[in-house]
């Protein structure tokens, strides 16, 4: 980036990004729209490219606007955490934080986190990622994670980990439809479909049952619990996740995982966010909410 450029500057442009128009981002910022322009315009010249393409109805970005977007949100996002950081206590904690995790844990585990996080901190927003794949967090692709196996990148921090034990659960007609004594290979089982292999339900599943055929598999957490639900068979969940009002429907079934697998979930965030308010705020309250549906190890236990 050239030398001149100044955080008014980004905030200008991430702000027309983001809206797509330069009348909604001069009404947001409380600017008049020449202004607006004007300012965007010199910083087009200090840059020496476009960074927009003007249309008749709002714009879009041109290629130089594009290879600068993520820098600059980031940048947006650094200087709005200073000005929070030196603002009185009661003030700091407000921003985005966007999350990534596993669809079962965003669907059971963040959305109840959010309530409790909406409650106590209302100038905060939580973006969840759900992701059956890693987001990169030291590029910026998400802020916190949480993982069912500790990822190691440069400047990456593990801070908490939530254990659980990982048992059946089925509809409460599938349970009343098994034998007395059922076993594992009794059962029939729902779990991830086979390009999503690399979870250790699947990985488990297969090293117990040699031959594993599941009754049901689906590349998505949702439909597979909409198939346990309508009571087609079993599936493994996690013990802690079970207190989500959407899994009330379910019942413990009375047969063996037979398993030393214990579910870890691991909660990580890159050295250059942690400590600001809105990342703290966040990794506080998973820290009191781990403590209160299972074992909590905090960052000197992990």
């Amino acid at each position: 980036m050239k030398q001149g450029l100044n955080w008014e500057d980004i905030r200008l442009f991430v702000a027309v990004a983001e809206l797509g128009s330069f009348s909604a981002a001069a009404r947001q910022l409380g600017l008049g729209q020449p202004t607006l322009s004007r300012r965007i315009a010199e910083l087009e010249g200090q840059l020496g490219e476009p960074l927009f393409i003007r249309r008749s109805q709002g714009c879009e970005l041109a290629p130089a606007g594009l290879r600068l977007l993520p820098a600059a949100a980031q940048m947006a996002q650094w200087a709005h955490d200073a000005e929070v950081s030196l603002a009185r206590p009661a003030e700091r904690v407000a921003g985005k934080v966007r999350i990534t995790a596993p669809p079962g844990l965003a669907l059971t585990l963040l959305t109840q986190l959010a309530q409790r996080l909406r409650a106590r901190f209302p100038a905060l927003t939580l973006e969840v990622l759900s992701s059956t794949h890693l987001l990169d967090l030291s590029r910026g692709e998400a802020d916190i994670a949480l993982r069912t196996r500790q990822v190691a990148e440069p400047g990456l921090m593990t801070v908490g980990k939530i254990l659980s034990q990982p048992r059946l659960y089925g509809s409460r007609d599938y349970a009343a439809s098994l034998p007395p004594g059922a076993t594992l290979a009794d059962l029939a089982l729902i779990c991830w479909s086979e390009d999503q292999g690399h979870f250790m339900i699947n990985r488990e599943l297969h090293r117990l049952l040699p031959g594993f055929k599941p009754v049901f598999a689906s590349d998505d957490f949702n439909v597979q619990l909409g198939a346990c639900v309508q009571g087609l068979g079993a599936m493994v969940l996690y013990d802690a996740l079970m207190s989500h009002p959407i899994l009330s429907s379910l019942v413990r079934l009375p047969v063996s995982f037979n398993s030393d697998y214990r579910g870890e979930i691991f909660i990580q965030v890159h050295k250059r966010l942690h400590g600001l308010p809105r990342i703290m705020a966040v990794l506080d309250e998973l820290g009191c909410f781990g403590r209160g549906i299972a074992e909590y190890q905090g960052p000197e236990e992990v």
